[in-house]
């Protein structure tokens, strides 16, 4: 095995593309460790010296996937990356401030008009949930589109 890479060089590999939770490297590197505390003891050292956080994984979530989605699927991938509850309520009063511009945005995208009839309005409610949007954004985006069609008359 003398070829092989060590685990620390594994993970600064994978730290180097972007930013890994703890879980997500520890499922990663999980089969090339001898035991799990060496393991433990690799992921433990780069959290101390700063190569691996959780606040910069939330930061990076919320960056990259804020203009796509809502702020109920960012917490749910922030929850299945192994981050901590107190760091995903951190990040959620931010995300719900701009969830209404970015629910208009992907609306405008993805539909651009008015649903015609009840099926096509539910049809777009589904997408925007789909996305991660709350139902009272959902709600204000389908009305507010209304109220700016009807004031082009």
């Amino acid at each position: 095995m003398a070829g092989e890479p060590s685990l620390k060089t594994r993970a600064l590999n994978y730290l180097a593309r972007r930013e890994h939770s703890r879980l997500e490297l520890e499922k990663k590197l999980a089969p090339h460790a001898q035991t799990p505390t060496e393991l433990s003891a690799v992921l433990d050292a780069l959290e101390q010296r700063g190569f691996l956080s959780a606040q910069r994984m939330v930061e990076q979530v919320v960056h990259v996937r804020r203009n796509k989605f809502g702020s109920q699927r960012i917490a749910y991938e922030l929850r299945e990356k192994g981050i901590a509850e107190d760091l995903i309520a951190a990040a959620l009063p931010a995300l719900k401030e701009t969830e209404l511009d970015a629910a208009r945005e992907v609306w405008l995208k993805k539909f651009g008009a008015l649903p015609q009839d009840a099926g096509e309005k539910a049809r777009q409610m589904r997408f925007l949930q789909s996305r991660g949007f709350r139902f009272d954004v959902i709600f204000q985006v389908l009305r507010q589109s209304t109220s700016n069609k009807d004031e082009s008359f």
